[in-house]
C-alpha cells in the first residue's frame, strides 16, 4: 500500500521568545514493513542546529528558533510503500543492546496492579500467542478514552484509573512484556483510519521481541498487530525517547499548538 503523509506541527507564543530548541524524531526509516519512497522536513521560524542518529536508530534534528519568534511550524510530508508482515519487523539492530529493553523507566514503572496483570498471563510456551493475550487483556482493562490522561501519566496511573489513549496502552505493554523478562518499546508512528483523512495526532503502539523472529507490533488500541496502514517513525524504552517533538523555551511566552495530520492511501 502506497501511503501519503502530511504532518504540520505549529507552535505560537504570546510574545518574543528569546530562546528555544525543539529535538524532533519525524523521519521515518526503510525496514520490513516500510519503505520510504520520499520525505521532506520543512521549518518556518526555525533553523536546524545538528542531526544524529540515537541510541535506537532514530534520526534525531534539533531545531532551534530563530531569536525573537513568535511562532515556529515543523512540517513533514512523503509518500511510504508498506507492505502486510503480520507486525513483523524482524531482526534486531541499533546501538542498545537486547537486555535494555527489559529496563523499566518513570512512565513505565510497574506497580502492584501492572505486577499482577503480568502474573496472571497464563505461561503460553506460544510467546507470540502469550503477548496477543497480553494486548487485549490490556485493551479490557483500560478503556480507549481520550482527554482523560496526558504525556506524563504512568502505565500503572492509567491501569489504575482503568481508561486512556494508545500511548497508555503502549506503556502498560511494554511495562508487563518486561516483567516478562521479554525485551519491548514504545514506538510512534502514523495510522491510516478507515472512516478519515484528518486526523488529531499521530499513533503509538509497541514492540516486542521474539527469538527466532524478530521485533513484533502490537498495537494495543485496536487489539491488532500493524498492517499495511502504519508506518513506524521512532522507537524508544517510552513516549520520552520516542515523541515526535519534544523541547524548552526559555522566558515566560505562554503556548499554543495547532497540530495538522493527514494520512491517507
Amino acid at each position: 500500500m502506497r501511503l501519503l503523509i502530511s504532518h504540520k506541527t505549529h507552535y505560537s507564543y504570546d510574545q518574543p521568545v528569546p530562546y528555544g530548541l525543539q529535538q524532533i524524531r519525524l523521519t521515518p526509516k526503510s525496514c520490513a514493513m516500510q519503505s520510504i519512497e520520499s520525505w521532506t522536513i520543512e521549518i518556518e521560524g526555525g533553523r536546524e542546529e545538528c542531526a544524529f542518529d540515537d541510541q535506537h536508530g532514530n534520526r534525531v534534528q534539533l531545531i532551534g528558533l530563530d531569536a525573537g519568534q513568535q511562532e515556529i511550524s515543523i512540517t513533514c510530508s512523503g509518500t511510504v510503500d508498506t507492505l502486510p508482515t503480520n507486525g513483523v519487523v524482524g531482526p534486531h539492530s541499533g546501538f542498545a543492546p537486547l537486555w535494555y529493553y527489559k529496563r523499566h523507566t518513570p512512565l513505565t514503572q510497574p506497580g502492584k496492579l501492572i505486577r499482577k496483570l503480568a502474573a496472571d498471563m497464563p505461561d503460553n510456551p506460544d510467546q507470540i500467542r502469550r503477548l496477543h493475550d497480553l494486548s487485549a487483556t490490556i485493551r479490557e482493562a483500560i478503556a480507549y478514552e481520550t482527554d482523560r490522561t496526558d504525556s506524563g501519566t504512568t502505565a500503572e496511573e492509567a491501569l489504575k484509573v482503568g481508561h486512556g489513549v494508545c500511548q497508555d496502552h503502549a506503556h502498560t505493554f511494554v511495562s508487563a512484556a518486561r516483567l516478562l523478562d521479554i525485551p519491548a518499546r514504545y514506538v510512534s508512528g502514523y495510522l491510516m483510519m478507515d472512516d478519515r483523512i484528518q486526523q488529531e495526532a499521530s499513533h503509538a503502539w509497541a514492540e516486542a521481541y521474539v527469538a527466532d523472529v524478530g521485533w513484533i507490533g502490537f498495537d494495543v488500541s485496536n487489539v491488532i498487530s500493524p498492517d499495511e496502514r502504519y508506518v513506524r517513525v521512532a522507537t524508544g524504552l517510552d513516549y520520552d525517547e520516542a515523541a515526535p517533538i519534544s523541547g524548552i523555551v526559555f522566558g515566560g511566552a505562554a503556548e499554543s499548538l495547532l497540530v495538522s495530520l493527514q494520512v491517507q492511501q
